[in-house]
């Protein structure tokens, strides 16, 4: 008993040591400055912060590019996928339900046109456009930030619709599940070599946590910049899906 009550401490006072050597630092030593004013009011500023900080380079944006020719085909698929996901509960079908910006004058008789059918078809367009530009997209510049500051704004009653607010419970929940979907279809793909497979796991990661955080910082403390649109607003009369 005692032989073991010995190994026990010396194990323990080698492990206190080694911890004393990895935690080591040099207290003098000043970290990289961050603008927490800026963070809240400068997109691009906001944006290099979270890039330094999840080590999101221009090598993600190529690995993004290179998932077009292998996801483009399949968007419809994953698009159906996610609404599928969408309607399977009462609380988030019932968003597509209200009649939002846009489609205040729409009627029809027309069953098959009915307001949360082309209400979801023309969202189900709109979220197809946005993963097209995320893989498409070869610089994240200005005017592509914006963009996707925008798609987290209009999901709040600071994004010029009255009629549009979704809780944030919702858009964390669909962004996982979304980033799951995409990781299981991209890591069981044969297009894909498996020594590239590791690193596209990361860059899908990084790019729903940079979306995440537009969609958080809206829904905390909305852009104080305000942003112009690039959503166009519809005004629809009649049925224009099939």
């Amino acid at each position: 008993m005692k032989l073991v009550l010995l190994i026990y401490q010396e194990y323990c006072l080698r492990r206190r040591k080694e911890s004393d050597i990895s935690f080591h630092f040099d207290k003098t030593q000043m970290g990289e400055h961050i603008d927490e004013n800026r963070i809240r009011s400068d997109l691009r500023y906001r944006f290099e912060y979270l890039s330094k900080y999840l080590d999101f380079t221009q090598q993600d944006v190529r690995i993004l590019n290179s998932l077009a020719p292998i996801l483009l085909p399949v968007l419809p698929s994953i698009v159906e996928q996610i609404y599928a996901k969408l309607y399977s509960f009462d609380i988030t079908r019932n968003y597509f339900l209200i009649r939002h910006d846009g489609f205040q004058t729409y009627q029809t008789k027309n069953p098959k046109c009915s307001l949360l059918a082309v209400q979801t078809s023309y969202r189900k367009d709109m979220l197809s456009v946005y993963f097209q530009r995320v893989l498409m997209q070869t610089q994240w510049d200005e005017t592509f930030l914006t963009y996707l500051s925008r798609v987290a704004e209009m999901h709040t009653v600071n994004g010029g619709s009255t009629s549009i607010n979704v809780d944030y419970t919702h858009i964390n929940l669909l962004l996982t599940f979304i980033q799951n979907s995409l990781t299981n279809f991209l890591w069981n793909s044969d297009q894909i070599e498996m020594k590239n497979k590791f690193d596209i796991v990361k860059t899908i990661g990084k790019l729903f946590c940079i979306q995440n955080d537009f969609f958080t910082y809206h829904y905390i403390s909305p852009y104080k910049a305000k942003l112009s649109s690039t959503v166009p607003i519809c005004h629809f009369t009649k049925c224009c899906f099939h």
